[in-house]
């Protein structure tokens, strides 16, 4: 009797990533995929990160990594034609599964036409849609075409249940996989590199990646800083700036009153670790900001329509995902008409000298992390594990 084992069959995996972030997890998603799995073939929509692992995307992401209103509007005809390019090849492809990855206004249209035409594909979701924040009726909608949610933060599966959404699973965040190298980069060196004194204080300075965050951010905080100087604080400032923004950046702070620093990705973190306080665009930042260990003031300003379209569909308090991790509004934000100079410098003054807001701030931060905390294992592999769970249902 023979007793070769029997090789494994081969998984037919269809997954669309409409846009960079969702690029970098689908390509993680796929390394843990293939170590629990290893015969399976990928198709679908992705970027550069999933091309390094073998994918080859039916277009490139560019064409679908649209943000806010106005932009969707004018790139609709561009969206729709790729929705249903995608949707073609998803059904010719015949998969086991369908994985989606975040950007909903592009994947959930895919979903819904790929469950009326295919009922019988499961369909993962991959980050859950914010409804916790806002249009809170879309949970109860994505049971239709969503099976299985798999969530970054941990109290997305209670929302999900509280709203009737689809069955949800906390597979934990991907900075939890950087806290080590967020926690141990070396802020002596970085501090030497620029040439900032010992003891003296530093605000690091995040005016968002997206240029349309930094065209409205900029100026108000270095009208800020140009307060804070006033008042007689003394510090210098260090900029974390993406490269297709550095130049802009640099020409906008330019006539500031206080050194600037712009350091390069790989020294983020250690910026991070050097600085007293940071001045913050709202966004994933605050996140990493809180893995550091660094006191914060939130900011966040969109064009006039999002802002209209916004408040009428928002059902959260707080925009600053640490505060939402907690459940507490530990970490204070200022958005849209709040966004002034004269209020972001009385929040940031509190956090440069010794009061009791900054000793709040700090004993919050301690708690994020234990909040974030996956039983075992990498996100990734949470969501290889969940996703290949799914297939066994």
């Amino acid at each position: 009797m023979s007793t070769d084992a029997q090789p494994e069959r081969v998984l037919k995996i269809f997954i669309v990533a409409g846009e960079h972030s969702g690029d970098a997890l689908g390509a993680k998603l796929m390394d843990a995929l293939r170590a629990k799995h290893a015969a399976i073939t990928f198709s679908g929509v992705g970027g550069h990160d999933m091309a390094e692992h073998g994918f080859t995307s039916l277009f490139p992401v560019e064409d679908v990594a649209v943000m806010g209103v106005l932009n969707i509007l004018k790139a609709l005809p561009r969206l729709r034609r790729r929705v249903h390019q995608t949707v073609d090849a998803a059904i010719a492809f015949k998969p086991d599964i369908v994985v989606i990855i975040d950007s909903p206004e592009f994947t959930h249209p895919i979903a819904k036409r790929i469950r009326r035409r295919a009922p019988h594909i499961p369909i993962v979701d991959y980050v859950s849609p914010s409804v916790w924040a806002w249009r809170s009726g879309r949970a109860a909608k994505m049971r239709a075409y969503v099976d299985e949610v798999l969530a970054l933060l941990p109290f997305e599966p209670d929302a999900h249940k509280r709203l009737g959404g689809p069955h949800c699973t906390y597979v934990g965040h991907p900075l939890i996989e950087k806290l080590e190298t967020v926690q141990g980069a070396d802020a002596h060196g970085l501090r030497a590199r620029l040439g900032i004194a010992e003891g003296r204080d530093v605000l690091l300075v995040l005016p968002g990646s997206r240029r349309s965050e930094m065209e409205r951010l900029t100026d108000v905080f270095g009208g800020t800083i140009e307060k804070l100087k006033r008042s007689g604080f003394d510090f210098e400032v260090v900029i974390p700036a993406v490269p297709h923004l550095k130049l802009d950046i640099a020409a906008k702070t330019k006539s500031w009153v206080v050194p600037v620093h712009f350091v390069e990705a790989p020294d983020k973190y250690a910026a991070m670790r050097l600085s007293r306080a940071a001045l913050a665009a709202s966004g994933t930042v605050t996140l990493e900001l809180a893995l550091a260990g660094l006191p914060m003031v939130v900011a966040y300003k969109v064009d006039a329509l999002t802002a209209a379209v916004v408040r009428r569909l928002v059902t959260t308090d707080t925009a600053v995902l640490p505060n939402l991790i907690l459940g507490e509004r530990a970490f204070p934000e200022f958005i849209q008409q709040d966004c002034t100079p004269d209020k972001l410098a009385t929040a940031v003054a509190e956090l440069l000298g010794d009061s009791d807001a900054l000793d709040k701030q700090r004993a919050a931060l301690d708690r994020v992390p234990e909040r974030l905390k996956i039983p075992a294992g990498t996100p990734s592999d949470a969501a290889a594990a969940a996703t290949l769970a799914m297939l066994r249902r």
